[in-house]
């Protein structure tokens, strides 16, 4: 491949589409608009509503449509952000509608491999795979990305630098997606219940809950910061923490007696075992060619 892409992630006179404008794809594109990656005006989008179409281009100032076909064409990248269900529907119209062969495909769709997406378009298109969690919505996500059997060195650069406008982005194998979706994309889900429960007890205790809430928030995201930061092991920073004789160690062996690490083991395998069956299975007779 030619094309320089050293200065963005779309070749000069394409476009970038975004195949579902819920949550994350709407994040996806502020995030790139707002760090100067693409330029607001050479991306598209769409939705399955006329209603959404309205109200998703009123608010990031992009033309964003129900039918995308004649749309398909131009676009140098395509980014999938739509459920694993819809997959087969929305590749066959990509299909259909003309997609160039050296348009980069990146999807966000969980538990679909990169052998599923590229049997089911029936081309040679480069794919990337990426699973991203909802703090990119606060530019604090974690992604990780790997490539399809077409993709290239570059096209992996252009993934990540997508992913890393809404925060940080790492390159893996691709067998270890399902217990990455089952950990880091679920994994916010599990600390919000643990934020929810540990208020709580702050209120059981006699505290407000608003400000248990901030105690608790703030101190989470400040211990999370003490293991990005300082590289120490986590069991090492608790150590810090619990004195001899101390509350923190009462507090612990109690959490110990809840058998709180295998539940929370237990959590990652059922969810990573759910992953690997979230792809709609392909027709045994469809074939592209």
């Amino acid at each position: 491949m030619s094309t320089d892409y050293k200065k963005g992630i779309v070749a000069k006179g394409r476009t970038l589409g975004v195949i579902g404008a819920g949550v994350m794809g709407r994040t996806l594109i502020q995030g790139l608009v707002e760090s100067g990656v693409i330029e607001r005006d050479r991306i598209w989008a769409s939705a399955k509503t006329q209603a959404s179409c309205a109200k998703v281009s009123a608010e990031l100032g992009i033309p964003v449509e129900m039918d995308y076909s004649a749309r398909v064409p131009g676009a140098d990248l395509l980014l999938l952000c739509v459920k694993p269900a819809q997959s087969g529907k929305v590749l066959d119209k990509i299909r259909q509608s003309g997609v160039r062969p050296e348009t980069l495909l990146v999807s966000i769709m969980a538990g679909v491999g990169t052998p599923q997406l590229e049997a089911m378009l029936g081309t040679a298109n480069p794919w990337i795979r990426a699973m991203p969690n909802t703090p990119c919505v606060v530019r604090e996500g974690m992604t990780v990305v790997c490539g399809g059997t077409h993709s290239t060195d570059v096209d992996l650069a252009r993934a990540q630098r997508i992913f890393e406008a809404v925060g940080r982005c790492v390159t893996v194998d691709e067998n270890h997606f399902n217990a990455i979706t089952a950990l880091s994309g679920s994994g916010p889900a599990y600390l919000y219940l643990v934020m929810e429960a540990l208020a709580d007890a702050g209120v059981r205790v006699g505290l407000p809950r608003q400000l248990a809430l901030t105690l608790v928030a703030q101190t989470m995201l400040g211990a999370a910061r003490m293991v990005q930061v300082t590289g120490r092991h986590p069991a090492a920073l608790r150590d810090d923490v619990t004195t001899p004789a101390g509350c923190t160690i009462a507090g612990l062996l109690m959490l110990e007696d809840g058998k709180i690490r295998s539940v929370l083991a237990r959590a990652i395998e059922e969810a990573a075992k759910t992953a690997a069956h979230l792809a709609p299975a392909l027709p045994k007779d469809k074939s592209h060619g």
